[in-house]
């Protein structure tokens, strides 16, 4: 009997430390998961470069759903160019897909077999030819760099960048709202590589950046401005949409442009994990540490993460001014369901036109004339291009 209440007790102690265990891998598990939520995340080589021909100005990419899209985009490549400008597609086939280089690349260029795809084109200001200055916003985390393009209007637009990008995802849009007659501020936010950098250097989703999109409002008030246009690309879309709705300087918005915007975090992360093939409660647990201030600095975050304040299909009520809000239904990284949701929650202020085909924050790339005709209508419409023409 003795022996078999000690093998009971073993079996217990057994049982209960597997049980320890399953448990402290299961929340590392969740933790590691939340932490990529919020963590910068460096640009991902996701392209293949299979071969170039310098004779005819052409570069043969590994097929993607990216890679096969029509349009001008721009390729990171490990070698000297270092960035290149795509253009058409030529030719596809299942593996492959040859398009026109748009940046010379000159015989005997080292060019390495990995490379990063991009909706960018754009790198740098100076490639518009359109005047510009660097400027310096002074924010809550320290000095935002800005790129200032000028014009007459006393109506700015504010441009904010998305997860895992930098200002220049958003030097796409600047010629259409420069012909509208509107000065553009092209802002960095903090921890985006360009921004300072906080103590954990994470994201806050929008719940922090918000601050320092708030600051570049004021500098654009003391600079001239009367009245401000936020424009944000994907996680730029939930930082202005924030700004809107916590802003001192809310008053002073009057529209906002979205592109591929996170509207609610939730759907995204779970759209996201289903891609991942995580399975359920993984992506709920994930969420849920990220709530919590003691789980969430765990996780690496400044600070908790407050969902339900970053839904703003749950606060569609608290808006109150237009918004032109441009997403593919083909998204393939934000889903458009929140963008639908909230267009159908305020048909009074959103204006949503069709798109498909063009997935994330490439919109410009795959239809350009259809997204700056997009662009250009709804500011004449709304009263904010300088040039009434435009309308």
């Amino acid at each position: 009997m003795k022996s078999l209440r000690h093998a009971a007790t073993v079996g217990a102690i057994a049982l209960a430390g597997a049980a320890a265990l399953g448990a402290a891998i299961g929340s590392a598990l969740v933790l590691r998961i939340a932490r990529q939520v919020v963590t910068p995340a460096p640009r991902k080589n996701d392209t293949d470069v299979l071969s170039i021909d310098t004779g005819a100005q052409t570069i043969e990419l590994s097929r993607t759903p990216d890679t096969e899209l029509p349009g001008r985009y721009g390729l990171y490549v490990d070698g000297t160019p270092g960035y290149v400008k795509l253009g058409a597609v030529l030719h596809a086939d299942a593996g492959s897909v040859r398009r026109k280089l748009l940046t010379q690349i000159e015989p005997g260029a080292e060019v390495g077999r990995r490379a990063g795809f991009s909706g960018y084109y754009y790198l740098a200001p100076g490639e518009l030819h359109l005047p510009y200055e660097s400027v310096l916003i002074g924010t809550p985390a320290g000095p935002c760099p800005a790129w200032l393009f000028p014009a007459e209007s006393t109506t700015w637009v504010i441009q904010v960048h998305g997860r895992g990008a930098t200002r220049s995802e958003c030097l796409r849009a600047v010629p259409v709202l420069h012909a509208a007659g509107l000065p553009v501020l092209v802002t960095s936010y903090r921890n985006d590589g360009e921004g300072p950098r906080t103590r954990p250097g994470s994201y806050g989703l929008g719940a922090t950046e918000w601050r320092d999109v708030d600051t570049a409002i004021a500098y654009a008030l003391r600079h001239g401005a009367e009245r401000i246009l936020l424009m944000g690309w994907s996680m730029g879309g939930a930082i202005a949409l924030q700004t809107l709705v916590s802003s001192d300087h809310g008053g002073a918005v009057v529209g906002m442009i979205l592109d591929s915007p996170v509207v609610d975090w939730r759907t995204v992360l779970r759209f996201q994990a289903k891609a991942m093939r995580l399975p359920d409660p993984l992506p709920q647990l994930a969420m849920d540490a990220l709530e919590q201030p003691w789980s969430a600095r765990l996780s690496g975050a400044d600070q908790a993460i407050p969902f339900d304040a970053l839904d703003m299909v749950a606060r569609s009520a608290e808006l109150d001014v237009p918004i032109l809000l441009l997403h593919s239904d083909d998204d393939g990284f934000v889903p458009s369901d929140a963008s639908h949701a909230l267009a159908k929650a305020r048909p009074d202020l959103v204006t949503m036109p069709p798109f498909t085909g063009a997935r994330h924050t490439k919109l410009w790339n795959y239809d350009q004339n259809r997204w700056t005709d997009a662009i250009t209508d709804w500011l004449g419409e709304q009263g904010f291009a300088q040039d009434s023409s435009l309308g």
